[in-house]
């Protein structure tokens, strides 16, 4: 996820407030082979989650909790409560139950039919191929 987490950060300008971005990744069978351990210990979260924990988290290295908020993207973190932005969900065979306790939500590969996502953008509904490739953004209307 450290790799297929780079969708989340170059699509997130183009999702709509409270929309979902699907990490489709069907291959992808562990969260890190390098960092895995710390991700779990802290989630995905928004970055103000960790900024205003500080202490909490000062033994993480920062580069693990700037992944973090790279792939859950931006939101709010106040009196306790976060609020993303944007819902994001592993498509991916990481167990669901480990999604929910990094904070990501989950859907089975093998239900998807990614093609059904496809040229439905009049619908609100974008399928990105490679995802990762590009930083995308919403073009100003006047």
């Amino acid at each position: 996820l450290w790799v297929a987490g780079k969708c989340m950060y170059k699509l997130e300008p183009v999702v709509a407030d409270g929309g979902e971005l699907i990490i489709y990744a069907p291959h992808l069978s562990e969260i890190s082979t390098t960092h895995g351990a710390l991700i779990k210990e802290v989630g995905y979260h928004v970055r103000d989650y960790f900024l205003k924990q500080p202490d909490r988290f000062s033994h993480i290295a920062r580069g693990v909790l700037a992944h973090s908020t790279h792939v859950r993207g931006g939101g709010t973190y106040e009196d306790g409560v976060e609020k993303p932005r944007v819902r994001v969900t592993l498509a991916s065979q990481v167990p669901p139950e480990v999604c929910a306790e990094i904070n990501l939500g989950y859907r089975n590969p093998d239900e998807i039919d990614v093609e059904s996502y496809a040229n439905r953008e009049d619908e609100g509904v974008l399928l990105v191929r490679k995802a990762g490739e590009h930083l995308y953004r919403l073009r100003e209307s006047n």
